[in-house]
Parts: structure tokens; C-alpha cells; sequence
């Protein structure tokens, strides 16, 4: 590297072994390295990222990156080597794609050799915040600022004992500057994510985004948890103080941050969680917040740590001569994002673990602008709408994306991420609802009054006044009426909400089209469900839809 050509000292040269951990690189077969910087501080990391040129400190300290050519996941791109004993647990399919372990070891060790004579970054942190379920993980990396990312989304050993005794059980190694063969290497792109599970790695190839470490590790914990009978779940998760938590599941840009981020409410987590015997916890220790026009009123929690010396702000727009961010301009992509530690929100819990839900949210961006902006669901029309997973992906949060809002059913709320087959998720979602007596609602965050380009966004101010109603039992022995179509009941009243938005019908100036347009979307849910009939039960297959009923506006 150049500035050791020149025998030029990095400013965290002289302790970059100080925290090493015994089980060291070599043991996944790493030789012959320039230098490995073990565990830094964020102002460690922070000086060696600028003197690296990997990005800029902006007005109040937050650390600006540009991700380069990926803005986003690039989904296509991640593969599970397929062997035995996991290839057996594992639904194949267009997100479970499998490469062979030949194919693996062949890209593996190209890095490997890539790696000789250059820097890396490590941290070894855990994932999962119940102690009784934690995965050791060491996130290897070749930029100082996924160093600092990753201290700031993961759990931190609490001891330097921790440190110098760590031995990983999964290793993520991210190396953006090292590109696959695709027409050697049996993937898709220069881009790839390789997942072994049977040698507990995952390689990371010709992608910067900071998210693909984060995602990698949530799919590892989707494949692990579940065969400990722990439900590993896409979602935010609040509590109030009577330890009565609550979930909230959906893809990126529904809402899950912005509405679990509640000062009336203690925040577990705001992307991924488990539920176990014993209540939820958090995966993560921090949060990954999508801040493309954040509002200082509406969100002014996320809005601060935007601000924040230690937060990892990708592709934000910001004037180089006075540093100041600007949060409403999409030049780079729609889908700019904040990654702070958790404790930046003042009502964090601090455990990042709570009691058994009492309320369990999906979240659907409904572009068509025909879904209720809120209904309460059966424990089996639950399973169906998780299976499901309808929702608008929003512009930006995958490649190839476009800026406006496509229809899709994404298992799980999260099917890049999940290993197992749908119904294994929803099988036990529905088990701990049951056993803990928790309440299921589906919350639009979509459009009203007509699809995108004709409606408008929902208004977050009755979103919340919905959710608060539901979370406080205010909805509990209200008026409903069941809607002929989905079969899921919708309040007719709820204080500090129209009336009319709560029917979407009366939103809309032309009731044919309304018909015409939620009988559509309907046909579009029952057509989805169709690949997943062979693995579910006739129960949750009648919880769906009725393509025969007559709406009678």
C-alpha cells in the first residue's frame, strides 16, 4: 500500500494489535496481511478512514460515505453454498440460490491471495442481546468505516478479557475492491455474497454498501434461531412501561423506524429481533435508519443522530466548504441511510430485550391506495398476511429499483433474508401469538385516496393515532365492520382519525375504480399464494381473500 511504500506511519499504526483476539486470522486461513487493526475505537476509526480518503466528517460529526456503484442491496447477487446437513433445512429458491462448495472454495481462496500485503479491520462483536442466544461474530473488513458501521450496528464485548478471549462462530468478511469471475465462478455479477453455513462464513465481494454486512448476518440468524425454536423476525419492536412490547414488521421504507421510534414507548430494536420462550431481544446495537426527507418535527429522534459524532451517514448529500448535510436531496439515491449506535435515541432500552408482545403490526405501503389504514386480523389471516408479505417496494432500497413504488409480496416481510420455508416462520408466529394472547393488526403507510400519482401518503399523524389507540386497548371494544373481500375487521371510529380515512372507499372520488382496483389487488394476493399452497394448511389457505365477493360500495 502506498503509505507504506513511502514509510508513512496510519494514525492508529502503534495500537492496532492492542485488542487482538487469540483465535486470530490465521485460523480461516489469512496470511502474509500488511496489517490488521483490531477492534478501534470510533476515533480511531474515524482517523484512519480520513486518512484512508474514505470519506468526509460533516457539520457536528457525523461521517459521510459514498457506497459507490451499489446504493443498495443487490439481492441477486447472494448465494448459499449448498451442502449437507443445512441444504436439507434451506427453501431454494430466487433468493436461496445455491453455489457449490467447490465454486465457494475456488472464490475463497482468490481472496485469500488477493488479501496478502493489505490492511483490514476487525471487530468481534455479538449478534443477539440475550445473552443465552448470542452469536460471536468477527466482521472482517477492508474499509475503516465498515469498521465503525459495524461497532455501531452490532453488540460490543463489554470487556478487553471479551476481546483477547473471543473465538467467532460465524466470520463476515466484506472486501468491496475484490470482484468474482462470473463466467468462472457460477454467480451472476462481478458482485457477490456467498453465505457457507457449514464453515460459518460469508464472503462479501464488489460492493460497498454497508448494508450487505448488516443483511449477511441476519440471514445467518434467520438459518440459526429458528431450529432452536427461536422466531427470527423482520422487525422494530417497542415496550411501555408495563413491559408490554409490541412488533412491528415490514420491509424498508413502511415505517418501521419511524413508528417504533415512540417517546411514549422504550425502543428494543428498530430492524431485527427474535422472540424466544422467554420474550423478544434485539439482533442488533444500533440502528440503520432510511433518512431521505427526514423531518425534524415528525421524526426529530432519528433526525438528531444524523447529526451525531459516530454515525455512518452513506450516500447523503452534503456541501463540501460548510459540511452541512442535506437530507431532502436524492442525487446519489433515493435510498440514503444513518447507521448509529441505538443509545443515540433517548428512549432506547438499554437491555434491548422485553416482555412477550401484546400487539403485533404489519406494516404494508399499499401503493394502489385501497388498503385500510388499519384492520385487526385472526392469528390465521396473521399467518397468511406474513406469508404474504404484501407491500410497495419503496425506490432505492434494492438495485435496479426505480424511484417509483412497486407492488410485491416479500415472505416474512423479509424473504432475502429468510432460509426456511415461509411456513416455518409463520407456523411459530402463530404459536406465540396463541400462547401469549397477542392482538394482530395490518397498518397501511401507503397511499389514500387513489393509487401513487392520484392519492396521497398516508398522513403519519393518523397512522400513530391509530397505533397508539391499538397499543393502549383503545381499539379492543370498539365498532367494526368485516370487510367482504379480506375478511379482516376495520374499526369504524378511532378518536383524532376521520372517518372517512378509515374507509378507503370514501377517500376516493370514483367507487368503480376503487372496486376495481382493490378486487384487483385481491386476485394479485391469491395468485402470489398459489406457490406457497403445497407447504400450508387449508386453514390458512381460507384466511385469504374471497376472489367471489362484491364489495356493494
Amino acid at each position: 500500500m502506498i503509505h507504506d511504500i513511502l514509510n508513512i506511519k496510519t494514525p492508529a499504526q502503534e495500537h492496532a494489535a492492542a485488542l487482538k483476539s487469540s483465535y486470530g486470522l490465521k485460523n480461516m486461513g489469512l496470511r502474509n496481511l500488511n496489517r490488521v487493526y483490531w477492534n478501534l475505537t470510533p476515533e480511531s476509526l474515524y482517523e484512519e478512514a480520513i486518512f484512508r480518503k474514505e470519506g468526509n466528517i460533516s457539520h457536528m460529526g457525523a461521517f459521510v460515505v459514498n457506497t459507490g456503484t451499489h446504493t443498495a442491496r443487490s439481492a441477486k447477487d447472494k448465494f448459499i453454498v449448498k451442502a449437507s446437513p443445512s441444504e436439507d433445512n434451506i427453501d431454494w429458491n430466487d433468493g436461496n440460490r445455491p453455489i457449490s462448495i467447490e465454486k465457494f472454495n475456488a472464490v475463497y481462496q482468490r481472496m485469500l491471495g488477493f488479501l496478502q500485503g493489505r490492511d483490514l479491520f476487525v471487530q468481534d462483536c455479538y449478534a443477539g442481546a440475550d445473552p443465552n442466544f448470542q452469536l460471536p461474530v468477527r466482521i472482517v473488513t477492508e474499509y475503516a468505516w465498515h469498521s465503525q458501521f459495524v461497532r455501531n450496528m452490532l453488540i460490543q464485548p463489554k470487556t478487553i478479557d471479551e476481546l483477547y478471549n473471543f473465538i467467532p462462530e460465524f466470520t463476515v468478511m466484506s472486501i468491496p475492491s475484490f470482484k468474482g469471475m462470473p463466467e468462472i465462478d457460477g454467480i451472476s455479477t462481478e458482485t457477490f455474497i456467498l453465505l457457507n453455513f457449514e464453515d460459518k462464513i460469508c464472503i462479501i465481494g464488489n460492493s460497498g454498501y454497508g448494508g450487505e454486512i448488516k443483511k449477511a448476518v441476519f440471514t445467518v440468524l434467520n438459518y440459526l434461531l429458528p431450529l432452536q425454536n427461536i422466531l427470527s423476525m423482520h422487525c422494530s419492536a417497542n415496550v411501555d412501561d408495563n413491559d408490554n412490547s409490541a412488533l412491528f414488521f415490514g420491509l424498508s421504507g413502511t415505517g418501521k423506524t419511524t413508528l417504533s421510534a415512540d417517546p411514549s414507548r422504550s425502543l428494543i430494536g428498530d430492524d431485527e429481533h427474535g422472540w424466544s420462550d422467554d420474550g423478544v431481544f434485539n439482533f442488533e446495537g444500533g440502528c440503520y435508519a432510511k433518512v431521505i426527507n427526514l423531518s425534524p418535527s415528525a421524526e426529530p429522534e432519528i433526525y438528531a443522530c444524523t447529526k451525531m459524532f459516530g454515525t455512518i451517514l452513506e450516500n447523503v448529500v452534503y456541501d463540501p466548504q460548510t459540511r452541512i448535510i442535506d437530507l431532502d436531496d436524492e442525487f446519489l439515491t433515493e435510498n440514503t441511510r444513518a447507521a448509529y449506535p441505538i443509545e443515540y435515541i433517548s428512549n432506547s432500552l438499554p437491555a434491548k430485550m422485553a416482555g412477550h408482545p401484546k400487539n403485533v403490526i404489519m406494516l404494508t405501503c399499499d401503493a394502489s391506495g385501497v388498503m385500510h389504514p388499519i384492520a385487526r386480523l385472526t392469528p390465521d389471516q396473521a399467518m397468511y398476511h406474513f406469508i404474504s408479505g404484501y407491500t410497495s417496494k419503496v425506490g432505492g432500497t434494492e438495485v435496479g429499483l426505480g424511484q417509483d413504488p412497486e407492488i410485491t409480496f416479500s415472505a416474512c416481510f423479509g424473504a432475502p433474508f429468510m432460509v426456511h420455508h415461509p411456513y416455518k416462520y409463520a407456523r411459530m408466529l402463530k404459536e406465540k401469538i396463541l400462547k401469549n394472547n397477542a392482538t394482530c393488526w395490518i397498518v397501511n403507510t401507503g397511499w389514500t385516496g387513489g393509487p401513487y400519482g392520484i392519492g396521497k401518503r398516508m398522513s403519519i399523524r393518523y397512522t400513530r393515532a391509530l397505533l397508539n389507540a391499538a397499543l393502549a386497548g383503545k381499539l379492543a371494544d370498539i365498532e367494526y365492520y368485516k370487510d367482504p373481500v379480506f375478511g379482516f375487521e376495520v374499526p369504524k371510529h378511532c378518536e383524532g382519525v376521520p372517518d372517512d380515512v378509515l374507509k378507503p372507499s370514501d377517500t376516493w372520488g370514483d367507487k368503480k375504480a376503487y372496486e376495481e382496483k382493490y378486487l384487483m389487488l385481491a386476485a394479485l394476493f391469491i395468485e402470489n399464494f398459489k406457490k406457497f399452497t403445497d407447504g400450508c394448511p387449508i386453514e390458512i389457505l381460507d384466511a385469504g381473500p374471497n376472489k367471489k365477493a362484491k364489495l356493494n360500495l
